[in-house]
């Protein structure tokens, strides 16, 4: 999502994003979710962040859905984007 200014009003225009920033973005959700887990490591928690992750749960997922969720909501305004 990028905010654009036109005319007066804010309208969050959804974009698209290179595959290597898909990864990353993807990467630093897991991590940061993974560090907020309670448990014995560091390994433990992002093994436990990615398990919840293929099965479709956990904070990383959550934040992925709602992003989506976002974008088509705002869908109407892609023809904003240049």
């Amino acid at each position: 999502m990028k905010s654009r200014r036109i005319g007066g009003a804010t309208f969050q225009v959804p974009t698209e994003i290179r595959p290597d920033r898909k990864e990353s973005i993807s990467m630093k959700n897991m991590i940061a979710f993974a560090r907020k887990r309670s448990g014995k490591s560091m390994a433990d928690k992002l093994a436990a962040e990615i398990m919840d992750a293929f099965n479709n749960q956990g904070g990383a997922f959550k934040r992925k859905e709602d992003m989506h969720r976002m974008a088509e909501a705002n869908r109407a305004f892609a023809h904003f984007r240049f």
